[in-house]
């Protein structure tokens, strides 16, 4: 009898986990304890990834400070300085802290410099969307990123997709679609913000295909890639600005010497960096189809907010524009994990560390 109960136990600590076996040290964790874990752990991510988007759409939509380029470099380099920092906690506290010991070695950086180039025109793009569609349209505005990868994988990497995979990704283009003709009815609808918004999707699938190439330079540690990737992403941004004319902008910015803007600023550049964190913590947690399921939830609640802020009055075909996308994202999430049980191994962990990789500005839908 109590090997019984013991079994279904392990069988339903499993199924939340999302693994096929259990650490050794779980054994004496009762399934309570274990459930408020990953509440925990699914309400920490919520929180961060939600505060998140709404900093970036505060510090994008300065209207004193015209300068999206900046402030994307700005936070790139405060990752650079946490990942020195995480590095400094994991040496003076090994048993707490574990985070890789990261030198700088040029061959590396330019072997990572092409997903460099492409992380920085997903994450310009990302956040020049969110400046001009804002929070509550941004889950629309960005969700084409589930079609190029489809369609990228063909193109590229010879990768053909199943039909039901296919029919997902026509829910998400018809929401998409509907969304964009809902915004044009309410008069809000701005097409540069679109236009960006489908540059960011399309960035977002080929940065999933370059860094799958680009992981054996880095040992497969996806924070080595973080590391190097922003410290590429900062040299590049600098030229960019100066060609965009922002240096000027920042010498006329009036509260540039206020430490209240820099505290924002930097305030920003924590929550990306903790972003790839609690993403790692709620894979950890649950699994990659909970994530994917959580993200597409919390998609939801953040366009609710978001509304609900701005005190905005949406129509029902504006609300089922989100829906069609969120089930639409959402189904493809399950069908792309019941085709992953079916590809070996390898496959399967490669596909785990591209969901491993901190996104900047909450790039997944």
């Amino acid at each position: 009898m109590n090997r019984t109960q013991l079994k279904r136990s392990s069988i339903l600590r499993m199924a939340l986990a999302g693994t096929d076996t259990i650490d050794q040290g779980e054994h004496g964790e009762t399934f309570i304890l274990r459930a408020v874990k990953i509440a925990a752990v699914v309400a920490l991510y919520w929180f961060v990834s939600i505060t998140m988007v709404f900093l970036n759409n505060y510090l994008l939509d300065n209207r004193d400070l015209d300068a999206p380029l900046f402030v994307t470099f700005y936070q790139c380099l405060v990752t650079v300085g946490l990942c020195w920092v995480m590095q400094l906690l994991a040496q003076l506290c090994p048993g707490f802290i574990d985070f890789p010991a990261v030198r700088f070695d040029t061959k590396t950086s330019r072997e990572v410099l092409p997903l460099s180039m492409v992380f920085i025109c997903m994450i310009t793009f990302n956040n020049l969307c969110l400046k001009y569609v804002g929070v509550a349209f941004y889950t629309v505005g960005r969700s084409l990123s589930t079609v190029f990868n489809v369609l990228l994988s063909f193109v590229i990497l010879k990768q053909t997709t199943s039909l039901q995979a296919i029919l997902c990704c026509g829910v998400i283009l018809g929401g998409f679609w509907l969304g964009v003709d809902q915004e044009g009815v309410a008069g809000s609808l701005s097409w540069t913000g679109v236009f960006f918004g489908v540059l960011a999707s399309a960035f977002v699938s080929l940065n999933a295909i370059y860094t799958k190439k680009v992981m054996p330079a880095v040992d497969g540690n996806i924070w080595k890639l973080s590391y190097y990737n922003n410290i590429n992403a900062c040299v590049l941004f600098l030229p960019l600005i100066l060609i965009f004319g922002e240096f000027s902008r920042l010498g006329t910015f009036s509260r540039l010497t206020e430490i209240s803007f820099w505290g924002m600023m930097t305030l920003g550049g924590v929550f990306g960096f903790a972003i790839g964190y609690v993403t790692g913590l709620q894979i950890k947690f649950t699994s990659p189809l909970t994530h994917n399921v959580s993200g597409t939830a919390k998609a939801c609640a953040q366009t609710v907010i978001a509304v609900v802020y701005n005190s905005s009055s949406k129509s029902m075909l504006w609300w089922t524009s989100n829906l069609m996308v969120l089930v639409g994202s959402s189904a493809y999430t399950w069908v792309k994990s019941l085709e992953m049980k079916k590809t070996p191994v390898k496959e399967t962990q490669d596909s785990l560390k591209e969901k491993l990789l901190p996104e900047k500005g909450d790039l997944g839908v």
